[in-house]
């Protein structure tokens, strides 16, 4: 592929107007000629929009430099002529699209934000949007929205609060799944080794779509799963609730299993329960409003609950024992 035939496809491939085809066409360019130690593979979504960048700069640098003189002679074939002139088509093609470049050549900056696996962070946007990052995340944001959308970059869990913008959608990206909003409060978990990305909205209308395919619109108590493997998704009816309970301070179990209140515990505690019996693991309990600052605050009273104990064991994880629910 010609410098003229990539750079043609850069632009397309920036603006989301290439087919499937052309996509696969200009990343396997990138990762086999202008990168050779493959790299672009390796690179998230905003770290090949800053390396896009700088190949659009190069591109432009060449503009009206070497601009090709043609001289047309008898003898010269037509499909020569042809060829010359389409070089000249596509200098001046990339001359006018200059404008449409500037947001390549000079990239946002953007901020990380990182969670350790015991801890949990709140983020205020420039616009005052609120994002609350569970354990073990990454958020990647600019300082400041210019333009005609607020873009982040998310791997892990996070709960979205965001102020309403008409004239500037939101949009998160996960992987190749995208959501979309105007202003709304919504779930995203996509943990980096799992299956499985989950979008969760509490209040409001999501649109979400895996690159140029739109899976689904969700309104409050919906979600959707869509499974990295696949490419198949589902869109389901859910407690919203339950689902973002990991950002409140305090727990709530309403009719769950032990089992299920176990995987919460997970994901707020970071630490693996296991039951030393099935008769424990199914026994159903609600709690409201059960807080504590550590598991043993919750353990002591949701055992209580169901006629049992727990103990702990020097790798971290802890057991549950006992006669368990009549």
């Amino acid at each position: 592929m010609s410098r003229q035939d990539i750079s043609i496809l850069l632009e397309r491939y920036a603006r989301g107007a290439t087919s499937a085809a052309e996509n696969l066409r200009v990343e396997n360019w990138l990762a086999n000629h202008e990168n050779p130690d493959n790299q672009w593979e390796r690179m998230d979504i905003a770290g090949r929009k800053q390396w896009l960048g700088q190949v659009f700069a190069d591109v432009e640098s060449t503009i009206g430099k070497n601009t090709p003189i043609i001289h047309i002679h008898p003898r010269r074939t037509l499909w020569r002529i042809a060829a010359g002139a389409a070089m000249l088509i596509i200098c001046f093609s990339l001359f006018w699209q200059r404008a449409a470049l500037q947001n390549w050549r000079n990239p946002i900056q953007l901020t990380t934000m990182q969670t350790a696996d015991n801890q949990k962070k709140e983020v205020v946007l420039s616009d005052g949007s609120k994002i609350w990052l569970n354990a073990g995340s990454e958020l990647k944001y600019p300082k400041k929205f210019n333009g005609t959308t607020r873009e982040v970059f998310l791997t892990g869990e996070a709960y979205f609060n965001i102020k309403h913008d008409a004239s500037k959608a939101f949009i998160v990206h996960t992987g190749s799944l995208i959501t979309i909003v105007l202003g709304t409060a919504f779930d995203i978990k996509a943990i980096k080794n799992d299956r499985l990305i989950i979008v969760t909205v509490t209040r409001g209308k999501v649109s979400v779509s895996e690159d140029k395919r739109l899976l689904g619109l969700i309104i409050p108590n919906q979600q959707i799963s869509y499974n990295k493997h696949t490419n198949l998704h589902v869109q389901s009816s859910v407690d919203a609730s339950r689902v973002i309970a990991w950002q409140s301070a305090e727990l709530r179990f309403e009719d769950i299993t032990f089992q299920e209140a176990a995987k919460i515990l997970l994901e707020r505690f970071n630490v693996k329960i296991t039951f030393n019996n099935d008769k424990i693991r199914a026994c159903r309990f609600s709690g409201s409003a059960l807080s504590g600052k550590n598991i043993d605050q919750v353990l002591k009273v949701i055992c209580a609950f169901n006629n049992a104990h727990y103990d702990h064991h020097p790798d971290g994880s802890i057991s549950i024992d006992g006669k368990g629910c009549n």
